[in-house]
């Protein structure tokens, strides 16, 4: 066996022997169906807290809109993850009662594509500073270059 042929076959059995790594993920805090059942739609903040426990993020400028969720993402050894399961629980509260629950899945959610568009920064105004001591240092009599543009 020549020793292409060995670093071949090492390379393709250390290969096949990562792909068989799999890895479940389970992220959030989302409360289980038996908690989840319990509340409903007049209760206050305080017994939904005391039911279900802090929520996973508190949206808006006030606290009205809180929001439960835990997802699984799979990943197989170098692949690219998949999340395969998303569970989301969206409460809006009113005055201290709550006044609408809302349940999401993966299968409620949307793909969302990135623009490659750019976003050019607005002109900077030069300040009081770099405008009168923005050139000390950059002197240079003999030539060379100079931090000017900095």
């Amino acid at each position: 066996m020549s020793i292409r042929n060995f670093f071949f076959l090492s390379a393709l059995v250390l290969c096949a022997s990562c792909s068989s790594d799999l890895f479940l993920d389970h992220n959030g805090n989302m409360p289980d169906a038996e908690k989840v059942s319990l509340i409903h739609e007049g209760q206050t903040k305080e017994q939904v807290l005391d039911i279900l426990g802090g929520p996973s993020l508190v949206t808006g400028l006030s606290d009205d809109h809180w929001v439960y969720m835990s997802s699984t993402v799979k990943k197989i050894a170098f692949l690219r993850p998949q999340e395969t399961d998303r569970q989301i629980l969206a409460l809006t509260f009113d005055q201290d009662q709550l006044t609408k629950i809302e349940k999401r899945t993966l299968q409620d959610g949307n793909d969302i594509s990135i623009d490659s568009d750019e976003t050019k920064p607005a002109d900077r105004q030069v300040g009081f500073f770099r405008k009168y001591f923005g050139g000390v240092g950059s002197y240079t009599p003999f030539g060379g270059t100079s931090n000017k543009g900095l």
